[in-house]
């Protein structure tokens, strides 16, 4: 995102680019706002409900950003474990261009702050909401019956993030390779896509 957008995206979507490196709480006001080129003093203006209010939004557009990846799955013949391989590849690109240092933002924000009362909870559930919904009606399109591709959606995205997590830590997209490989069977077998 580049200077020429307003200081306010800007400032939300540094927040999620920092809060992917740091976490919530190793991520300062003061931080997003020098690293979105805001004008200083601009920040109370634009969020009034401080780092709480900023943080939520910065969940909620990486929220839009993961479901747009989603939806842009195409195949000619599309299948569960494409969909999968296409969530997984954008992750090994990312680490394999730039490095291990930012995950995922959701789960960065829920290491910090999954069962507490903070004020950004309920935009961390509805974040992952909109992400699993996306991957969910892709699944649909494919003639899954909606309360199975709910199911698969939640494997994927919960086997996804265990596999960022394992990646960065080893410095090797190899935990997102092995991921693939081991659930692409168990995705695309014909009971993958019975009711239940």
């Amino acid at each position: 995102m580049t200077g020429q957008r307003p200081p306010r995206e800007r400032m939300v979507y540094s927040a999620a680019q920092l809060v992917r490196a740091r976490g919530v709480a190793g991520t300062g006001v003061r931080d997003v706002v020098e690293h979105a080129g805001a004008p200083r003093g601009s920040f109370q203006h634009y969020f009034p409900g401080g780092k709480d209010q900023l943080v939520g939004e910065a969940l909620l557009w990486s929220a839009e950003f993961a479901a747009s990846h989603a939806a842009a799955y195409s195949a000619r013949e599309p299948t569960p474990a494409g969909l999968f391989a296409h969530l997984v590849k954008q992750w090994k690109d990312e680490f394999t261009r730039r490095g291990f240092e930012r995950g995922c933002p959701v789960m960065a924000t829920a290491a910090d702050l999954a069962g507490s009362d903070s004020a950004v909870t309920e935009q961390l559930r509805v974040a992952l909401e909109r992400w699993e919904q996306a991957v969910a009606d892709q699944l649909t399109r494919m003639d899954l019956p909606a309360r199975r591709a709910r199911r698969l959606a939640t494997l994927m995205i919960s086997t996804l993030e265990g596999a960022i997590m394992a990646a960065r830590i080893r410095q090797d997209v190899t935990p997102l390779t092995t991921v693939v490989t081991e659930l692409t069977p168990l995705f695309d077998q014909p009971g993958a896509q019975a009711p239940s």
